[in-house]
């Protein structure tokens, strides 16, 4: 047993140190566990080119503006984990690090978290593990077969990896359009990007902002039993505010191909049987909550979500989860969006403990 604590805070990125500003503002003893060896969270280790959808204020976690990055109106991800550990430092949060959980487990009336470093015992557990680490990748048909390069969003960085290469980039969401975009700019990687639809481009003016508004009223509407409202999903896939998504659209370079019905030894095959050759495949395809350390507590549900109460879990009143999507709250997996619940997530904590 290392020690305990009223609350354990697993994950140190942009949702556990909101959880953790808030813990701190209701004055309640807490420890933040974070996996990585560094501070910044998935914002390490993202590609090269990766900007931010909004400006640098609308990109803020609570009690501390985002300053701007010099000659950049979206910031880079260097930017974020700048940030990021400066947030940190500043607010003194008690983030123990490297420390990976194992898993949370009940005792009593008490959690208990086992980590490689040892155990804590906590009245209540904020788990705010994120997406990055559980990359998804569609069962299709010749993924084992394929003799080629593949690779999923997490483990692209640059477009200089692929010249000379005939590189598939699969999904049409804003991953994939920006790794597209990227790779389309480079002279030597000849380029297919295939989407499921075809790809639907956000008008020019709306940034994260707009998203975040979105994705609120429709969370309110559902709250108030109004007709569901769509959010973010109807006004579109793509955010063209990233520079090089919009400058590879409209010079023509981000035409979608529909997606392959499989994967052959040396490429891709269509559904009328025409194949083109591939030395690498990037699936853009999305992630999956990180959450088998919440796997003792038995709290399933569907679509790997653990049914939740805002961000309380419906089965386990102690445990709160932060920053998976909109499930845990409104755009609460950005960093101008998880702030609120995180907000939310104190109080409960603060009314149960007390």
């Amino acid at each position: 047993m290392i020690g305990q604590t009223d609350v354990v805070v697993i994950g140190g990125g942009q949702a556990g140190l909101a959880a953790g500003y808030h813990l701190r503002r209701k004055k309640l003893d807490f420890v933040v566990l974070d996996a990585q060896g560094t501070p910044g969270g998935a914002w390490q280790h993202t590609w090269d080119s990766l900007r931010l959808f909004s400006p640098a204020a609308f990109s803020s976690l609570p009690g501390r503006l985002m300053p701007a990055q010099p000659g950049h109106e979206y910031p880079d991800a260097g930017h974020v984990v700048e940030y990021l550990s400066d947030y940190e430092q500043r607010y003194e949060l008690p983030v123990h690090r490297p420390v990976r959980v194992q898993q949370v487990c009940r005792d009593g009336d008490r959690l208990r978290v086992e980590t490689d470093d040892g155990v804590w015992s906590a009245r209540a557990v904020v788990s705010a593990t994120g997406t990055w680490w559980r990359p998804f990748l569609p069962a299709t048909p010749g993924r084992n077969v394929y003799a080629g390069h593949q690779l999923h969003t997490t483990d692209y960085r640059r477009p200089s990896d692929f010249a000379g290469q005939r590189v598939v980039v699969v999904g049409g969401g804003n991953s994939g359009a920006q790794i597209a975009a990227d790779l389309s700019a480079h002279e030597g990687v000849d380029l297919t990007w295939v989407t499921q639809r075809p790809p639907r481009f956000l008008a020019d003016d709306i940034d994260g902002r707009a998203l975040f508004d979105a994705s609120t009223a429709r969370r309110r509407a559902l709250d108030e039993g109004r007709g569901d409202t769509g959010g973010v999903a109807s006004l579109g896939d793509i955010v063209a505010v990233p520079p090089p998504v919009r400058e590879a659209r409209d010079a023509g370079l981000l035409k979608a191909s529909a997606m392959f019905t499989r994967l052959t030894a040396d490429g891709i095959e269509w559904a009328d049987g025409t194949r083109a050759a591939a030395d690498a495949v990037i699936w853009c395809t999305g992630f999956r909550p990180a959450l088998s350390h919440l796997a003792p507590l038995g709290l399933h549900g569907p679509r790997g979500h653990i049914p939740t109460h805002g961000t309380r879990a419906a089965g386990e009143p102690r445990l709160h989860l932060l920053g998976y999507g909109d499930w845990t709250g409104p755009a609460s997996a950005t960093l101008i969006g998880v702030g609120r619940p995180a907000r939310d997530a104190a109080q409960q904590i603060t009314e149960l403990l007390t």
